[in-house]
């Protein structure tokens, strides 16, 4: 999926995994997302339905993926 106007744009390479969804229908994905034409990179956010609107979110480069995964692999998450 590709938006385009005068100011900004992004296109939506590949949708990797949903971390969670809201009773409306938003969703938080990791995606990788091309923004304003530059090479795709790794993208944390919220999404409406149809991916036309999205939330506040982080954008990650492979090396900082990477490095956030080798991170959460270290943190010890007590049981419940």
């Amino acid at each position: 999926m590709a938006f385009n106007d005068s100011e900004f744009s992004f296109e939506i390479m590949g949708t990797l995994g949903t971390l969670s969804t809201s009773k409306a229908g938003w969703t938080t994905d990791l995606k990788l997302v091309s923004w304003g034409g530059r090479p795709p990179k790794y993208d944390i956010r919220s999404w409406s339905p149809d991916a036309k609107k999205m939330g506040k979110g982080i954008t990650l480069s492979t090396e900082e993926l990477i490095a956030l995964k080798n991170l959460l692999a270290s943190i010890e998450i007590p049981e419940n």
